[in-house]
């Protein structure tokens, strides 16, 4: 992938959820020191993502942190890194990471499963400022 910042922090997430969306935005306004970064598993940056790591493709249950050039996390372990990056009170939740990561993605697969009867599909509208964070 050309043109990323090594410096942030890229979320991966379902663009056409309305509960993903509910978060994404959460994300953004707790995300005081501007550390990440959005694309929808859709677009083609997020289809990229998903294709060099041989992930599947057709697959939007999942979100994704990407540390590009380090690491990426999903499911739940990139919900606790997410709550840590962000900080204050919200690093306690990144405690759960020591957690067995199968029971923490037990919980996570059933909110993935029922994400859309959580959320309508109607989403808040990104400011100009937040709409430079998107990646396309």
């Amino acid at each position: 992938m050309t043109n990323v910042n090594t410096n942030k922090y890229y979320v991966f997430y379902d663009g056409e959820c309305g509960f993903c969306n509910f978060w994404v935005h959460w994300i953004l306004k707790k995300d005081v020191k501007n550390q990440f970064l959005f694309a929808s598993l859709q677009s083609e940056f997020g289809q990229q993502f998903l294709s060099e790591r041989n992930l599947e493709l057709k697959n939007l249950d999942t979100l994704y942190l990407w540390k590009p050039e380090k690491y990426y996390l999903q499911k739940s372990q990139a919900v606790f890194k997410i709550s840590e990056v962000i900080g204050g009170l919200y690093t306690l939740l990144s405690y759960f990471r020591y957690i067995p990561t199968s029971l923490t993605d037990f919980f996570y697969d059933r909110v993935a499963a029922n994400r859309k009867k959580l959320a309508a599909g109607a989403c808040e509208i990104p400011t100009a400022e937040e709409r430079k964070k998107f990646v396309s």
